[in-house]
């Protein structure tokens, strides 16, 4: 195995499911079509898909709120250096039902390991929807991958919450994570971690067309110090969730650095259009990513 490259599980993306979904007529009763890394196959549009066969989720969102059904996309295959690729963008969203409730939102175009745990019911701890990580128990050397990016020229980041919309001079980079974990559960459903490997970047201005064979180096034991600062333990903006074995979903709390020769338990790719966290982001952000390996 030493000085292989092996390419994850549809990390070409040259299948896609669909789901054409008809939103709530108080919305507008448009329909949306939804795509997810998974083997070809067109769902229903009437049933939230629990169990795809795949390792990957998305940040296209099935939502329902109150009885409504809202949805999301902004993640999507598009033609990449080799058949198709994972086209991923910042957008905003509104959702307004006179009456009930109004939700504005910046929504980042993000793809990662594991899946969305249940149909979304609201904007209040969005990562707790995320079952971050799959199970991996191999020592990789480097994240490989192709990838181009187009970055927000206006200098602008826009926030949203609830009904209220601003607009502030910033720069929001896209962000390649690959994390490697030790997990464990206590007797109270709590999940814990050690953090056993690290590798990604920032990416802050645009690659004038595809970058291939780009290679992520992980970094194990404690990387703190050589590590790029958002990628040190806790400083991170996302919040990890993970399933527990009563089937919750509760935060995954990295407590330290694992031995440097330690064999992780789960693996966790993140590759997103923004690094500001929920509801801050810059619009029109774009990343496309294909060909996501792992070297030996």
């Amino acid at each position: 195995m030493p000085g292989t490259v092996e390419l994850l599980p549809l990390g070409d993306f040259e299948q896609w499911a669909t789901q054409d979904v008809k939103e709530s007529s108080i919305l507008g009763g448009q329909v949306k079509r939804l795509y997810y890394i998974a083997p070809e196959a067109e769902l229903d549009g009437e049933v939230f898909p629990k169990d795809l066969a795949s390792i990957w989720g998305t940040s296209n969102t099935y939502a329902r709120i109150m009885g409504i059904i809202k949805t999301s996309s902004s993640v999507e295959p598009d033609k990449g250096p080799t058949g198709l690729c994972a086209k991923l963008k910042t957008g905003f969203i509104s959702c307004k039902a006179a009456g009930m409730f109004t939700i504005n939102a910046i929504a980042q175009g993000s793809v990662y390991l594991g899946r969305c745990v249940r149909p979304v019911a609201g904007t209040k701890e969005p990562y707790s929807y995320m079952d971050w990580g799959i199970p991996f128990t191999e020592r990789p050397v480097a994240l490989i991958m192709d990838y181009k990016a187009e970055l927000n020229k206006t200098g602008m980041l826009t926030k949203a919450s609830s009904s209220k919309v601003t607009v502030t001079k910033g720069s929001d980079p896209e962000e390649i994570i690959f994390i490697l974990q030790k997990r464990w559960e206590d007797s109270k459903g709590n999940i814990h971690a050690l953090r056993v490997g690290t590798a990604g970047t920032h990416i802050t201005q645009d690659t004038q067309g595809w970058v291939t064979d780009a290679r992520f180096d992980v970094l194990y034991g404690n990387a703190g110090s050589r590590l790029e600062p958002f990628l040190d333990l806790g400083t991170g903006v996302h919040k990890f969730h993970a399933v527990n074995s009563n089937g919750k979903a509760v935060p995954v709390v990295e407590e330290g650095w694992a031995d440097a020769d330690e064999q992780p338990t789960h693996a966790i790719i993140m590759i997103t259009t923004g690094s500001q966290g929920f509801c801050l982001g810059a619009l029109d952000n774009t990343l496309w990513i294909d060909n996501l390996r792992l070297a030996y």
